[in-house]
């Protein structure tokens, strides 16, 4: 009866991905280190446009672009840049990881340590653990089916929030993310934990075919043919309903399906976690073969990190440097429109 009543409330959370609370060893941003000079900060105002680290890249539905940059959340709408909270958090404070336009058009900010921002296109509401949130860190952001939004392991119905513990019977206090399959399915991770699925009456631990448990998932996604894709600290995996299968050993920050059927990423080139990035595209007709074309279409040593393809087909992705755009040729970098890739 417990198992059902929590299935029940989980199947209304299709949220992908979700981060979970508390967490520890996700890689440091350049607010807390002091790492932003008086003149970053100015030259960020003074141009509007996000020169700070791009956690997450998203589409609203007019078809504006959504970044989410630590010193300011930005819409873009195809000709400029405008810092949608610059009247609600200074810069030497701001910290933003995640954005999301619910299905009303209203405007979610997640902080990493400042709880989340709601703004309804006139006024703004901030909510912190004061208000019921969980945690005041909050890195990913998801509405669900039902219209709740997940903040982790907080759910928010409109009116209160309903945060899910051990208490409830869940296996971990901090979940990460979450991913509900073709066949109902409830795929979990936490921080330096194991990722699970809730069948609707069991928990279950995933293990390789040598018995090794997945830690650590930072990306999961299900394909068009309902394959998983998913990326721990060993590599890149594919889950066929029946079969583990590593594809790679780079560790993916980000995963998304192209409208093509292309998979792309982010992360390491160095399956160790050494330094240097790199964006990859996994041609969709080798994507089940025992070695899929990968392209790198761009590396460096800093970060990359979210992805978004918008309705024209471009790839959008954030950085340690920015927000860049790909349309199948050109690179553009929006801090210097003149120093093209």
């Amino acid at each position: 009866m417990r198992y059902a009543l929590l299935y029940t409330l989980f199947l209304m959370s299709v949220f992908h991905p979700c981060c979970g609370q508390n967490q520890t060893t996700v890689p440091q941003d350049n607010i807390s280190k002091g790492l932003y000079s008086e003149s970053q900060l100015k030259e960020e105002a003074a141009f509007q446009v996000p020169m700070s680290m791009v956690r997450h890249v998203k589409q609203a539905r007019n078809g504006d672009i959504l970044i989410a940059s630590y010193l300011g959340v930005y819409r873009y709408d195809g000709k400029s840049f405008t810092n949608l909270t610059s009247k609600i958090s200074s810069p030497r404070i701001s910290s933003f990881w995640d954005v999301l336009e619910d299905r009303k058009g209203n405007l979610w900010f997640a902080s990493k340590d400042s709880g989340v921002y709601y703004y309804n296109g006139r006024s703004f509401q901030h909510f912190t653990t004061k208000d019921g949130l969980a945690s005041n860190m909050v890195l990913h952001l998801y509405e669900d089916k039902a219209g709740n939004i997940w903040f982790g392991s907080s759910r928010y119905d409109g009116r209160s929030f309903r945060n899910f513990t051990t208490k409830d019977g869940f296996p971990s206090n901090s979940i990460r993310l979450l991913l509900e399959d073709k066949t109902g399915k409830l795929w979990f991770c936490a921080q330096g934990e194991n990722m699970f699925v809730y069948d609707g009456k069991t928990f279950t631990v995933l293990k390789n075919k040598d018995g090794k448990t997945f830690k650590n998932v930072w990306s999961i996604i299900e394909d068009k043919k309902g394959s998983i894709w998913f990326s721990d600290v060993d590599g890149l995996w594919r889950y066929d309903g029946s079969t583990f299968t590593k594809v790679s050993q780079r560790v993916a920050y980000t995963i998304i399906e192209d409208k093509k059927g292309n998979l792309w990423t982010t992360g390491s080139m160095d399956p160790l976690g050494g330094p240097g990035w790199a964006l990859s595209r996994y041609d969709a007709n080798s994507l089940y073969s025992k070695k899929p074309a990968v392209t790198e279409i761009k590396s460096q040593s800093a970060m990359l990190l979210g992805i978004l393809e918008d309705a024209k087909g471009n790839i959008w992705f954030g950085a340690g440097g920015g927000v860049y755009r790909y349309d199948g040729k050109t690179i553009t970098d929006f801090k210097n429109k003149e120093n093209q890739q």
